[in-house]
């Protein structure tokens, strides 16, 4: 199967790997990844449960997380998993069409 790829500009050629899911008992919705991502394709939305989240401030509270919301505006940078203190990114190589 052949994938989306491109090129450096030292010519390389390069497979871009794209968000394909943030994982809702990872994320601590800091909103880091929004804030780097180039492209507008997160949105923080709220968890709608109580939670005791696994962070500095220790309380509960109403928890929101992001979503990937506008998938086919990934670029495959990867700067949202590069930023995020959890780990919660799963990429993936999109097959050429």
């Amino acid at each position: 199967m052949a994938f989306i790829t491109g090129l450096t500009l030292a010519g390389d050629v390069w497979t871009p790997e794209f968000a394909t899911s943030i994982d809702p008992k990872k994320c601590i919705g800091c909103g880091r990844c929004y804030k780097v991502c180039p492209r507008k394709v997160l949105d923080l939305i709220v968890r709608g449960e109580d939670v005791e989240l696994d962070d500095d401030y220790d309380e509960d509270d109403t928890a929101s997380i992001m979503t990937i919301s506008n998938p086919g505006d990934c670029i495959g940078c990867g700067a949202c998993g590069r930023v995020c203190p959890k780990g919660c990114y799963t990429y993936a190589p999109h097959p050429a069409a």
